[in-house]
């Protein structure tokens, strides 16, 4: 078994935060890194009420690489959409209420959390 890197270790920290964060505002965590063999992956699934909510989660140590949002382009959106679906139909939840968000994790040089920002239903389309 290999050794997990900096990037991949700071990433599980970012999501581990983000799920605790959004347990301590109503939501219920669904899935945790679901993933479909070669369509992609999507960080978290939680719900609240009756939405679904599919959140990729971004962490950084700083902005010389711009915000973590920003790191959301064309095609990790479609990866993200095409997972969403299979996602739906496997647990088949055709008319239901969805939303894709992304929670930026900012840790500062001391390790310690210095932001958690939630951006809430970012347009994404299931039809990619």
């Amino acid at each position: 078994m290999s050794q997990k890197t900096p990037k991949q270790i700071l990433g599980a920290r970012g999501e581990r935060l983000a799920a605790e964060y959004l347990q301590n505002k109503g939501y219920t965590i669904l899935e945790k890194n679901f993933s479909v063999h070669k369509i992609g992956e999507i960080d978290l699934i939680a719900q609240k009420g009756d939405e679904i909510v599919f959140i990729e989660v971004k962490t950084r140590t700083g902005n010389q690489y711009g915000y973590p949002e920003e790191a959301v382009d064309y095609w990790k959106a479609k990866k993200i959409s095409r997972a969403a679906r299979h996602f739906l139909y496997l647990r088949q939840l055709d008319n239901t209420y969805v939303r894709f968000d992304i929670i930026s994790v900012h840790i500062d040089e001391k390790n310690n959390v210095h932001t958690i920002r939630h951006n809430e239903n970012i347009p994404l389309a299931l039809n990619y």
